[in-house]
């Protein structure tokens, strides 16, 4: 794999738009900033929950920020809501990357470009995420996964760009890994996870489309950003260190997807690559599952925040 040298930030601020859960009585600390406890807080319009993850990213170089959004949650209209209540604008940010093609990271797309107007905003996205998606479980039954709808979106404002490889984005200032590539032996896939192609339905165990987002701190380190991690969050982690040249950890935030009887099983070799990696900030999210995030807790306790919609992590030199 040839490196993709990054160059270093000043500061990368992560702003959850969406994701599972939202308490409003976690504590904050310098680099985790809560929703503020404001005498109205309890009565005033609250942001929303959802099964889906959605983050604004702000780099910060010689006192100069851009953005991304990376995701878009599940529902309509989730993902604008609660850019309304966190006060979020559009125009804030650059570009919108997908960590994957799963509905839960993708329809709020739908609600967005309604925000956009005429304005043409880019979208990177592995070429695999428009493949229609399904869930078999044993039992027989089927969990649909639809894709973004290119025609849709491509008419109302998205100008898509299909990489399957890493890019960078935001002046070299973001690495977005591309399609990770397997090293360990215990990220082995969704068994379940079917695909439509050449108009069949094949087993798609791999999810060849998921990707992340990587920021390389000055002094600290990188910061891996990912959705729900279906390639391994220790695959995705090494491709990062690999691809920059960068071998310390600073931050890991998003997906690890290890809910269920599945993926259980590798939640002692993920926990314990992590604890090697020794990372400063673990924050899982999403689809990491409540004994992984227990486990995760209890032998990373330094570096464990709980995440919740509202967060905003500062991570700066």
């Amino acid at each position: 794999m040839s490196t993709m040298p990054l160059k270093e930030v000043d500061k990368v601020e992560i702003l959850t738009l969406l994701d599972n859960t939202i308490d409003l009585l976690l504590a904050g600390s310098d680099k985790v900033k809560r929703l503020p406890m404001t005498p109205d807080a309890l009565t005033r319009e609250s942001v929303k929950a959802e099964h889906g993850f959605a983050a604004l990213v702000t780099v910060t170089k010689d006192n100069t920020s851009e953005s991304l959004l990376f995701d878009a949650g599940l529902s309509k209209h989730g993902l604008t809501h609660n850019m309304d209540v966190l006060e979020v604008n559009p125009k804030e940010f650059h570009t919108i990357v997908l960590s994957h093609g799963h509905a839960d990271h993708t329809q709020g797309l739908m609600g967005l470009v309604e925000r956009l107007g005429t304005r043409k905003m880019p979208l990177l996205l592995h070429p695999d995420a428009f493949l229609e998606r399904k869930v078999i479980f044993p039992d027989g039954h089927e969990i649909n996964l639809p894709p973004p709808d290119r025609r849709i979106l491509s008419q109302d404002g998205i100008d898509f760009i299909e990489e399957r490889g890493p890019s960078y984005l935001l002046g070299n200032l973001v690495l977005v890994t591309g399609q990770v590539h397997r090293t360990t032996a215990f990220e082995t896939g969704f068994p379940l996870h079917h695909a439509l192609i050449d108009s069949t339905w094949q087993k798609d165990p791999s999810i060849h489309d998921d990707q992340a987002i990587v920021v390389n701190v000055k002094n600290k380190g990188l910061v891996v950003l990912t959705g729900c991690g279906h390639a391994g969050a220790i695959n995705t982690i090494r491709q990062a260190q690999e691809l920059t040249g960068v071998q310390k950890v600073h931050a890991v935030i998003g997906g690890f997807h290890l809910s269920g009887p599945l993926f259980e099983p590798i939640i002692s070799p993920t926990v314990a690559a992590l604890k090697e990696l020794n990372p400063e900030l673990v924050v899982p999210a999403h689809c990491t599952g409540w004994k992984a995030v227990h486990a995760i807790a209890r032998e990373l306790p330094q570096a464990f925040v709980q995440n919740s919609v509202g967060t905003r992590f500062i991570l700066s030199q």
